[in-house]
């Protein structure tokens, strides 16, 4: 049962230090401002959800918001504000690109 327990352990470091790794790679090719900057609106993560499902170019990919969203928030909390915003840009222009087509998931009844 320990093997288990240490692959389980050896699976979630390896997940820690990838991240460590995108963090500090972003961090190295856009550094912090030591300058006070004009901050943006706050809003929540249920409005950046409901925006960007209306936004969506087709009903699929209004469905995959839900979840693009779900996974970036989770990460949100150990990742540079910038690096946070750099992945809401990157969903936005999956969700708004009329040519993107996911494939459908087999074992999934939403896409079908």
């Amino acid at each position: 049962m320990g093997d288990w327990q240490n692959f389980d352990n050896r699976a979630v470091i390896g997940k820690a230090l990838r991240l460590r790794r995108e963090i500090d790679d972003f961090e190295t090719r856009w550094p912090t401002s030591a300058d006070r900057e004009e901050m943006i609106p706050m809003f929540s993560w249920e409005q950046l959800e409901r925006q960007l499902v209306d936004l969506a170019a087709t009903p699929i990919q209004a469905s995959m918001a839900r979840h693009l969203v779900s996974a970036t928030r989770k990460l949100a909390p150990f990742k540079p504000s910038e690096m946070v915003l750099r992945e809401i840009l990157c969903m936005t222009w999956v969700l708004l690109d009329e040519n993107f087509k996911p494939e459908p998931d087999t074992g999934s009844a939403e896409m079908i």
